[in-house]
């Protein structure tokens, strides 16, 4: 007697064999339909992406950039819900039985003021969540991932008579900060919508050349954690030190003894970064303060030494302070701002960059290392439950390359107040990578 199908093996037969169907290379026909759509929508892409370059929001605080991604969803027919985890934005539409595919962006700029001189530049200057004055910029190419995205949308609805499921396009809050996509799913985001067989991202990468994509099969990216310690002394005259015990010294001397955790303590073969971001202390040159704060990030690659490395951080600055007298400092942890490691799933890398390798040529498709870099999409695979994928999109043109290695120099990184991308071939290379890899798993 045979068993009654599962659910699942129903679905697999409803349309599995579409999805397997489509490990050949994609047809000529298709690529020049998907072509076909990002030029007649690239000039208005290009238009988007400088608007919101221009007018960057801080996380947490990304309103006006919520309001437009819902409208740009909301005139493709999406069923669109807003304020989702904070200023989230759900875009559901249903096109036929198939998979239903998560594809992500994020929104929100970082405290960075402009000094790229583009025409575009952002000038914004807003009160950060302490009251500071700081200038706003899309210093990590977040303005990038909402043009794709919303090129992404616009090419897989005016392709709906290709392609059969669900799509879920969200974009996301707080992704700087390591909170917006732990807030979307407590919102209720895989409860209140239709939960998604994959989930797609991408990236920009400051460094790599337009027309190129890179990735990482398996472990991507790191844990992030973040911590703040209060160190204490005994302020006084900056003239007679010796009556007083000084916190800068002894801050000074912790910054450098985190760093011997990393080079005695863990294992070399094993990454691992501790960076003082930030120090924080006194008033004036001739006055010792009686406080200095130390705000830092932690990049850890598995569970146990991210534990290992925040106790080893307590021991370290809690001996530096008997060392000197000095009153036991005070550890504040943020989990709320803690980010798990970015694993890519195997087999949805592999289906995904073998398509990118057939479109781009196997010379613009690179495998790389795992980064010490952090991102909040790793929720997204849901304790690993869900394969994700994320992938970097090279966003320099060829003349910037060339003129940093003629020079010798470095071009600037993500979070530098120097990083813009050329935008018209990073966008199209952005949404023809991003459209075709859903259509890989949903297509007819």
């Amino acid at each position: 007697m045979r068993r009654p199908l599962s659910l699942v093996a129903y679905s697999f037969l409803l349309f599995g064999s579409n999805v397997q169907a489509e490990d050949k290379k994609p047809s000529p026909e298709r690529i020049a339909a998907v072509d076909k759509v990002i030029g007649a929508e690239l000039v208005n892409l290009v238009d988007l992406y400088k608007d919101l370059h221009a007018h960057a929001e801080l996380s947490l605080m990304e309103e006006k950039t919520s309001v437009k991604m819902a409208k740009e969803l909301q005139k493709l027919g999406f069923e669109v819900t807003t304020k989702v985890g904070g200023h989230g934005v759900v875009g559901v539409f249903k096109n036929g039985a198939g998979p239903t595919i998560l594809v992500r962006t994020d929104m929100d700029g970082l405290p960075v003021i402009e000094k790229t001189g583009v025409p575009y530049a952002s000038k914004e200057m807003v009160r950060d969540r302490t009251g500071r004055e700081v200038g706003t910029m899309h210093a990590c190419g977040h303005d990038v991932h909402m043009t794709c995205w919303t090129g992404t949308a616009r090419t897989l609805i005016a392709m709906k008579d290709q392609w059969q499921g669900t799509l879920l396009f969200i974009a996301q809050p707080a992704e700087e900060i390591g909170a917006g996509a732990k807030m979307m799913i407590n919102d209720g985001l895989f409860k209140r919508f239709p939960k998604p067989d994959y989930c797609f991202a991408l990236h920009a990468d400051a460094l790599g050349e337009v027309g190129q994509v890179y990735y990482s099969d398996g472990l991507a990216m790191a844990n992030v954690d973040t911590m703040e310690v209060l160190v204490k002394g005994r302020g006084g005259h900056g003239a007679a030190p010796h009556t007083t015990v000084d916190p800068i010294v002894l801050a000074a001397k912790i910054v450098l003894d985190l760093q011997l955790i990393i080079s005695r303590e863990r294992n070399p073969v094993e990454p691992a970064v501790i960076t003082v971001g930030s120090i924080h202390g006194g008033t004036k040159s001739n006055i010792i303060p009686s406080d200095v704060k130390l705000q830092m990030t932690i990049r850890s690659t598995t569970d146990v030494m991210r534990k290992n490395m925040i106790d080893s951080i307590n021991r370290v600055c809690k001996a530096a302070a008997v060392g000197m007298r000095a009153p036991e400092p005070e550890f504040t942890y943020f989990p709320d701002e803690f980010t798990p490691k970015l694993v890519n799933e195997s087999k949805l890398t592999k289906k995904t960059t073998a398509l990118f390798r057939d479109i781009l040529g196997e010379d613009k498709v690179h495998e790389r290392p795992p980064m010490m870099g952090g991102e909040d999409f790793s929720r997204y695979a849901n304790g690993g439950e869900i394969p994700i994928f994320m992938y970097f999109l090279g966003t320099i043109d060829n003349a910037r390359v060339e003129a940093a290695k003629k020079e010798g120099i470095s071009l600037p990184s993500m979070h530098s107040d120097s990083f813009w991308p050329t935008p018209e071939p990073t966008i199209k290379t952005g949404v023809q990578t991003l459209s075709l890899a859903v259509l890989n798993l949903m297509g007819k």
